[in-house]
């Protein structure tokens, strides 16, 4: 097997065009300049706005990213959908492009569902894709989902399917239930990604392999940075520094937050927008978000053109 993707990913955030069709020649840019700043690519995660894109559409951009150069061993792409053959149908085009993961939300729409019922999901997914390249990493986000992806779901299919469940997303936003995570399955080769830079340093030195965060799609450098230093003396300040940027942030909505921010680095407008039912940040929000931003000494280099 070939060495399992670490570090820093970003859930990427999709480009429309005034139609709301995706624009793939903005997000394969996007994609590269992550990647040049050592940023490996979560595409079709939360702020991804993937739950608004169709099966088609993920499957067209994903072919996109790898026809362009962009190595797909550097790619974690959200596979997890409410239908099962939606999940099976993402994820064995991702496994056949040569995609390092699948990140996936367990089926979301029916709520209090069982472990057992949430086994059967994930049992059918590696069964019907049938390939030993498939890595799965199970994505718990229970205050978006609400399905959790719960400790003996985690155990249970760590058993089943040793060589195919190889990790989780974390973004609960409880470093307890990542902690726990953590101590329970880290040593059994078990990859834990908190969902935020929040917690990438209490994440590394508790034997996590790096996050996977929404502001990397505007801070990667530094992210990445922390990653790479993580025991370094000045470790502990690069972590107060990249909570101070997030903290920018999340004082909006932070995607269409985000994409105002890549619009005015990039120098192009039309990043500001999203697909409903999400909206743009309004005028007064944009002004206040790039204000706070550049008093916190915010850029993001190498972005224009």
């Amino acid at each position: 097997m070939s060495q399992r993707i670490t570090g820093v990913l970003s859930p990427v955030v999709t480009p429309f065009k005034a139609d709301l069709s995706p624009d793939s020649e903005r997000f394969v840019r996007q994609c590269k300049w992550l990647v040049a700043n050592k940023v490996g690519l979560a595409v079709f995660g939360t702020n991804s706005e993937a739950n608004s894109l169709a099966v088609g559409e993920r499957m067209e951009l994903l072919e996109k990213l790898v026809e362009a150069g962009v190595d797909p061993a550097r790619m974690m792409p959200g596979t997890g959908c409410c239908a099962l053959t939606d999940s099976v149908r993402l994820t064995a085009h991702a496994v056949k492009l040569g995609c390092a993961g699948a990140l996936m939300l367990p089926p979301f729409y029916y709520k209090g569902v069982s472990d057992e019922g949430l086994y059967r999901n994930y049992a059918e997914i590696v069964e019907r894709v049938g390939d030993a390249r498939l890595q799965i990493y199970l994505y718990h986000i229970p205050q978006v989902s609400q399905v959790p992806i719960s400790l003996k779901l985690i155990e249970r299919l760590l058993k089943a399917y040793p060589k195919n469940i190889a990790g989780t997303k974390d973004s609960s936003g409880d470093w307890n239930n990542t902690k726990a995570t953590l101590d329970a399955f880290a040593k059994d080769g078990f990859d834990v990604f908190p969902g935020s830079e929040t917690f990438l340093l209490a994440g590394l030195r508790s034997g996590g392999k790096g996050c996977i965060s929404a502001t990397a799609n505007v801070n990667p450098a530094a992210i990445h940075k922390l990653y790479a230093e993580w025991q370094s003396a000045d470790a502990d300040k690069q972590q107060q520094d990249l909570d101070r940027i997030r903290s920018i942030f999340q004082k909006y909505p932070m995607i269409p937050a985000m994409k105002r921010a890549i619009a005015h680095w990039s120098g192009h407008a039309a990043w500001a927008t999203v697909r409903p039912p999400l909206v743009e940040v309004n005028a007064e929000q944009s002004k206040a978000l790039i204000a706070d931003l550049e008093q916190a000494g915010f850029a993001m280099p190498g972005l224009k053109g």
